[in-house]
């Protein structure tokens, strides 16, 4: 390393149920100091049914850098490190599990790229390694593989491992980013929040010697549906234009399908065509506005300024007179309402997402981001 002055790192072990493990992984990474590197390991017990709490409360007492939280209910992974990150003190931070599946001499290795100032985040890959690693189950490597895919696709990022544990971070960033998740959700969720900071971020290979469930493995099938949920939850409202474009695409086909069903409808029961496709429209509309809170722009939307509300009427009610113009047009030269109607909505559905993605749900980028000190 460059710089010799003398770094802290806070290694926060997040522990439920480990006291097979907990103690040698501490000694582990108590190794890795040397002189330019002073530890504090947080060890957050996540209301363990054995003996790992009074295991780490000995550890606390037989060595100073050692600082033991406890939960009073478990929590979850995601909860025990917004515990921890919340003590830290270090320069930088890091995630260890408190089981042996990570190597923490690879952490030092890690910190390299933040202690020249090249990074703010960087990730252990445990697929661009040639470490040794155990050979454990295909369909986990797989899982992964196909979380961290569908997680770039989201962020436009290229990572090749999202769900890796070895997770190192300037303190003054992980501190400035709210954690919502509990579990395992924690890890697409990090890496959403960091993505949309625009931060520099890191991959560095990495050995991993995985166990198997028989050894205490907790992770599941449903904290990989998890992962899914938390990748759309956390992404969808600052993805990439185009992926936005087919979140709404399908959103807006639904949306068409109402439109088109109940303007058939009213015109089937000899309502005027001025009448029937506004009804249908406006009806659809207010079918779109939920879903796009529910699945797209934002999660928990409320109208928070009067502006706001007129710029989504305005939006509505020159899609309303543009679907209504086209398919009168259309009417007139003697298509079927049905045909008019379809093809009055396929043009809507364009303006509606851009109306919508830069007028009603217009959100600023949040990166890039500053240091605190850099900040006015």
């Amino acid at each position: 390393m460059k710089n010799e002055t003398v770094t802290k790192l806070s290694v926060v072990i997040p522990c439920f149920n480990e006291e097979k493990t907990l103690e040698k992984c501490v000694h582990r990474v108590l190794d890795i100091a040397d002189v330019t590197l002073r530890l504090e390991i947080i060890i957050v017990d996540d209301a363990s049914k054995d003996r790992s709490l009074s295991i780490a409360k000995e550890l606390e007492s037989e060595y100073p850098e050692v600082v033991v939280l406890a939960h009073e209910v478990n929590q979850g992974k995601g909860a025990a490190l917004r515990t921890g990150f919340k003590k830290a003190s270090g320069d930088f931070v890091a995630v260890q599990d408190a089981d042996l599946e990570y190597d923490p001499n690879d952490l030092k290795k890690l910190l390299s790229p933040l202690i020249n100032d090249e990074a703010d985040v960087v990730l252990g890959t445990r697929f661009l390694s040639t470490g040794a690693h155990r050979v454990l189950y295909f369909w986990h490597y797989m899982g992964n593989r196909l979380l961290t895919f569908i997680s770039n696709i989201f962020t436009d990022l290229n990572l090749t491992d999202m769900e890796t544990c070895y997770k190192v971070f300037r303190r003054d960033v992980i501190q400035s980013i709210d954690i919502k998740e509990n579990r395992f959700g924690f890890e697409p969720e990090i890496v959403a929040k960091v993505a949309h900071m625009r931060l520099r971020i890191f991959e560095m290979g990495i050995s991993y010697q995985g166990r198997t469930y028989e050894e205490g493995k907790k992770i599941g099938v449903k904290d990989g549906f998890r992962a899914i949920y938390c990748i759309f939850r956390y992404n969808a409202h600052k993805a990439p234009l185009p992926v936005q474009f087919l979140l709404y695409v399908f959103i807006g086909g639904l949306a068409a399908m109402v439109n088109v069903l109940a303007f058939v409808g009213l015109f089937s029961v000899g309502m005027k065509v001025s009448f029937a496709a506004p009804a249908a429209f406006i009806f659809a509309a207010v079918i779109n506005y939920l879903l796009c809170i529910l699945l797209l722009f934002r999660h928990q939307a409320r109208w928070n300024s009067v502006n706001e509300f007129i710029i989504y009427l305005i939006v509505v009610g020159l899609i309303c007179f543009l679907d209504l113009g086209v398919t009168q047009l259309l009417l007139s030269l003697h298509f079927g309402p049905s045909f008019s109607k379809i093809l009055a909505s396929m043009l809507g559905l364009a303006f509606n997402f851009m109306g919508r993605r830069f007028l009603v749900f217009h959100e600023p980028p949040s990166g890039p981001w500053k240091p605190q000190h850099d900040k006015n």
